[in-house]
């Protein structure tokens, strides 16, 4: 059976991202996807696994648990965004998708601040 470790590392070399380019697009240090990568190492957040899954285009649960498989791996429209009500909608989740995670809470703070003006 494999290990978190072993699914974090292949889901990133499927994905023929670095670990630079990874941590990056999760918002943490390099060092931590090293460190998410080793069998000893530290367990990333739920949040953080979620990001390594769209920037892997990966099954989080496979992630996650070792349910399934990297064989699924995600088309490049998420259903997310074919399930979008226009294409604003669309191209801002798609926009989204591509920051880090720091960036993403921001976006979301701003939105749900513009969305709460009359």
């Amino acid at each position: 059976m494999t290990t978190i470790a072993m699914r974090i590392r292949r889901a990133r070399a499927l994905a023929r991202l670095s670990q630079s380019q990874l941590a990056h697009f999760v918002g943490v240090n390099r060092s931590a996807v090293a460190q998410w990568e080793r069998e000893a190492g530290t367990r990333p957040s739920v949040e953080h696994l979620a990001a390594v899954a769209i920037a892997t285009k990966t099954p989080f649960e496979w992630l996650a648990t070792g349910r399934g498989g990297p064989a699924t791996l995600m088309d490049a429209a998420s259903p997310s965004v074919e399930y979008a009500m226009d294409d604003v909608e669309a191209r801002v989740l798609e926009a989204v998708r591509h920051l880090p995670a720091r960036k993403r809470v921001a976006i979301c703070k701003l939105l749900e601040e513009l969305a709460s003006q009359p």
